[in-house]
C-alpha cells in the first residue's frame, strides 16, 4: 500500500512541475526590412533624466517630417510627424518650427530609403535650408521625426549640433510603425551638449492619418503629464 501510494505521490510531483515549467519556446519574428517610419523592435520610451519644472515656458515645437509615398499610408500631402507637431503646439502654445533640408528627399518611398540608409551608412549630416534666429528666448523645445532605420534622420543630428542647447529641455517624439521610440533618445544630451532630456512620446504614422483624435488623445495625455 505504502509503495502505491509513494508512487502515485511521485507521478502528481511529476505533474506538477510540468506544468510550471515553460510550454514551449516562443521564436520572435524576424526584424523585417527597416524602412522610414519603421522600426526593428520596439522599445520602451526612456525615462526622463530631467524632467521639467512645471510652470511658464517659452516652448518651440521643432519638427522634420516627409510627404510622398509613406508607408502604410501611401500617397500623403501632410507628414505624419507634422500632423503630431501640430498637435504638440497646439497643446503647449508653443512656436511650430519646420526643419527643412536644403536638398529634398525623394517623394518616391523606396528611393527614399536608399538615401536615409547611404546617409546613415556614411554618418552624414545633410544641410538646413532655414534657421531659428531666436532659439535663445526658448527653453523648451519639443522635438519631433520620423524614425528611419532605427534612428533618427540624420538631419536631426546636424539641428541638434549646430544650434546652442545649454541649459534647454529637449522633449522628443516621432513617429513610426508602432507606439514607441527606439531609445536612441537617451543620447540627446551627448549630441546637443547642456540640454536636459524629458519624456518622450513615440506614435503609429499611420495613426496619424487615419486615426488623428485617438493620437490627439495620447499628446494631451503625454503633455499633461510633463506639467505643460
Amino acid at each position: 500500500m505504502k509503495k502505491i501510494l509513494l508512487a502515485a505521490l511521485s507521478i502528481m510531483m511529476m505533474l506538477l512541475f510540468t506544468a510550471c515549467g515553460p510550454q514551449g519556446k516562443s521564436e520572435d519574428n524576424p526584424a523585417p526590412e527597416q524602412k522610414p517610419e519603421q522600426t526593428a523592435e520596439k522599445t520602451e520610451n526612456p525615462t526622463p533624466e530631467n524632467p521639467p519644472a512645471q510652470g511658464a515656458h517659452k516652448i518651440l515645437v521643432a519638427y522634420f517630417s516627409r510627404t510622398g509615398d509613406n508607408y502604410e499610408v501611401g500617397n500623403i500631402e501632410k507628414g505624419n510627424t507634422s500632423i503630431m507637431a501640430e498637435m504638440v503646439a497646439e497643446k503647449t502654445g508653443g512656436t511650430l518650427f519646420e526643419i527643412k533640408p536644403v536638398k529634398e528627399y525623394p517623394a518616391a518611398y523606396k528611393e527614399c530609403t536608399d538615401v536615409a540608409k547611404q546617409e546613415q551608412a556614411e554618418n552624414a549630416r545633410p544641410e538646413i535650408a532655414n534657421k531659428i534666429e531666436n532659439l535663445n528666448e526658448y527653453d523648451v523645445i519639443f522635438l519631433g521625426y520620423p524614425i528611419w532605420w532605427s534612428d533618427f534622420p540624420m538631419i536631426i543630428y546636424t539641428f541638434l549640433e549646430q544650434n546652442d542647447f545649454n541649459g534647454k529641455t529637449i522633449i522628443p517624439f516621432c513617429t513610426s510603425a508602432g507606439e514607441y521610440m527606439t531609445g536612441k533618445e537617451i543620447n540627446i544630451p551627448q549630441i546637443a551638449k547642456g540640454a536636459a532630456i524629458a519624456q518622450g512620446l513615440g506614435m503609429k504614422g499611420k495613426e496619424c492619418q487615419e486615426n488623428p483624435n485617438y493620437v490627439r488623445e495620447q499628446v494631451n495625455f503625454w503633455i499633461n503629464g510633463l506639467g505643460y
